[in-house]
C-alpha cells in the first residue's frame, strides 16, 4: 500500500499479513481511495486544505493519511485494535506526520463526547456486517465530532443496508468490487 496523491505521493504504508493478520484487517485499497479522494477533491464537499479529519475504525490510517498527504491539517485516528494502533503509529512515524496526529485507542461505537474541535471531514470504515456503523454514526453525533458542514465518507460491504441518520444527508453512493463507499454531509 501506499499513498496515492499530494505531497506524501508514492510513500509506503505498512499494511496487515494478506490475509488482514490477527485482526483481520481490511485497508481500503489504493484504487478506491484514488477514486473516493478524487471525487471529495472534485465534488461539493469539505475541502481538504486545512481540515480536521477524524479516522475511525482506522486500521491501518491509510485514509487519514492520504487526507493529510493532500493538505489536512490535522488527522485523529481511532481503534480499538492493539494491531491496528501498531500500524497506525509505524505509519505516522515513517511518513513523519505526529505533530499532525492523535491517536486514540476506543470503540467507534462508544466515542463519548469529544473535548476538541469538531471534525470537518469524519472516515468510517466499521468491520463490514457487524451491525455498527449506524451505532458508530450516532456516537460521533451525540458526541459532538461531526462539525456542521462536515462531509462524512462511509464504507460498508457492497451489500450491506445502511438507513441514512436524520441528521445527514446522502450525496454520492458508489461501490467498488466488495465495497461500497456513502459520503454524507451533515445537516447544520
Amino acid at each position: 500500500m501506499r499513498i496515492v496523491g499530494g505531497a506524501l505521493k508514492g510513500r509506503k504504508i505498512e499494511a496487515p499479513a494478506s490475509d488482514g493478520g490477527a485482526a483481520r484487517l481490511r485497508p481500503t485499497s489504493d484504487r478506491m481511495r484514488e477514486s473516493l479522494f478524487n471525487i471529495l477533491e472534485h465534488g461539493d464537499y469539505t475541502p481538504l486544505d486545512g481540515a480536521r479529519v477524524l479516522d475511525v475504525f482506522a486500521g491501518t490510517g491509510a485514509l487519514g493519511l492520504e487526507a493529510i498527504s493532500r493538505g489536512a491539517g490535522r488527522a485523529t485516528f481511532v481503534d480499538d485494535g492493539a494491531e491496528a494502533r501498531a500500524l497506525i503509529r509505524t505509519n505516522i512515524d515513517a511518513l513523519g506526520v505526529i505533530g499532525q496526529t492523535k491517536l486514540f485507542r476506543r470503540d467507534g461505537t462508544k466515542l463519548g463526547e469529544n473535548r476538541d474541535e469538531p471534525y470537518d471531514l469524519i472516515f468510517l470504515d466499521a468491520p463490514y456486517k457487524k451491525g455498527m456503523t449506524l451505532p458508530a454514526l450516532q456516537a460521533a453525533h451525540e458526541g459532538g465530532w461531526i462539525a456542521e458542514d462536515a462531509t462524512l465518507v462511509v464504507e460498508t460491504a457492497a451489500d450491506e443496508p445502511l438507513k441514512t441518520p436524520g441528521f445527514l444527508d446522502l450525496a454520492d453512493q458508489r461501490t467498488y468490487g466488495a465495497g461500497q463507499i456513502r459520503i454524507f454531509s451533515a445537516k447544520g
